[in-house]
Order: C-alpha cells, then structure tokens, then sequence
C-alpha cells in the first residue's frame, strides 16, 4: 500500500473529527473526494522489484485509490477523483471541489493534496534540469534565487456551503470566496511559467470574489516564485 494512500485515511479521519462530524452518519450519502497528487515514487519502486509484489500491489499503488479508498472507507457515493497538476494539485483539487459544491451535485467534500518522497531518481532528473536550490533554499521572487527545495506533506480540508455548516453548527475555520484554475499555454519551455497568464487568473478570481487586489494583507505562494 502506497503510503500516501495511508497517510491519507489518517487526514481524512482527523478532518471530520476537527469538523465534529460523526462518520457513521455520513456513510451512504453523496459525499464527494477530490485528492491532488502527482508522485508516483512508491509504484516505481515497487515495480523494480516486481517479486515483492502480491495480489494487493496494483491496487495499492493505483493514483486513482488516493480518493477511492477514502470513499470506500466512508461510504461515500459521491464524485471520487485524483488530480495531478504537478505542484499545484491539491489547490486543483480544492479548486474542483468548490465547483461540486457549488453546483450542490454533493453536500460535502474532502479535498486536499499529499506528497511523499521516495524516488532518489527523480532528484537526479530536477538537479539535472537545475531546478533544485545547490544552496538548499527557497527565495520566491528574489533575485537571489537559485531553485527550489522539494517537501513532504498532507493535507486535507472538510468543505460544505457555508449556509449549510452554519444551520448545522459546525466549526467553521474559513471561507473560500473564490477560486479558479488555467493554463500558462505556450512558453519559452514546458515548465516555464507565463506572467501574463498567472496575471489574468488573479484578476479573474479577484473579479468573481468581489474583492479589490489592494485589499489583500496575506498571500502564500508556490515555492518557485509562481
């Protein structure tokens, strides 16, 4: 079993008892999982020892079973995705999940995003693109920087419409007001991000959340600087 699916049925246990909400009895409804995640590192490894392998290995490592499996644990009949944009997967992922609220095709959602490394040979394949920081740090937007350093983590967040978790008195930590989601298109290179793109995205969202740029006094951003 990839241990990012593990970690997973963990985050989404403690997400519902953060959210005070009773598992047995939100089994059977529609409640939908949308899970951000791109490394691939555990199924790699264990397809180089294909004899290590047993009748659980496929379905252990499925990308798909990152959200299916949270699904299967709770009951939940709702829409079960796994989303790899590369770095921006969980925000993805969180950013479809609103949508499926939005449109009330579920209740409730666990959206999120997990990362674990594993694969020493995909820092070989960053380091030979000098992608990777030599100094082993990350300066977003400065003129200093160098590269990035890649990181390990999970998360998952319990969303509902806000009208609903107020009438049904749950603690409610935030609220999204917005999001959305592009594409740079063409650029001088595949992983080469596009100002004007990112530019117009902000813009967008700032337009649908009815909030001024000037307005906004935190920003928490892509290590790289986009």
């Amino acid at each position: 079993l990839d241990p990012q699916q593990r970690l997973l049925l963990e985050l989404a246990v403690e997400a519902l008892d953060d959210g005070g909400m009773d598992a047995g009895r939100l089994a059977g409804t529609d409640g939908a999982v949308f899970i951000g995640c791109s490394s691939k590192d555990y199924g790699t490894l264990q397809g180089a020892r294909p004899e290590s392998g047993n009748a659980y290995t496929i379905s252990g490592m499925a990308g798909g079973n990152a959200a299916n499996r949270i699904s299967h644990l709770l009951d939940w009949h709702g829409q079960s995705v796994t989303v790899d944009t590369a770095c921006s997967s969980a925000l993805t992922a969180v950013h479809q999940a609103c949508e499926h609220l939005r449109t009330r095709r579920s209740g409730t959602a666990l959206a999120g995003g997990i990362n674990i490394l594993l694969d020493p040979h995909v820092y070989s394949g960053f380091s030979g693109a000098a992608m990777l920081s030599p100094s082993g740090r990350c300066r977003s937007f400065s003129a200093d920087a160098d590269g990035y350093v890649r990181a390990e983590g999970g998360g998952l967040l319990l969303l509902k419409p806000l009208a609903a978790a107020r009438a049904d008195g749950d603690r409610v930590h935030a609220v999204i007001v917005a999001s959305g989601t592009n594409n740079d298109g063409r650029t001088a290179g595949l992983a080469l991000p596009n100002g004007e793109a990112q530019s117009a995205l902000l813009r967008s969202v700032y337009g649908d959340a009815g909030i001024e740029a000037d307005r906004v006094v935190y920003l928490e951003a892509h290590g790289t600087g986009t």
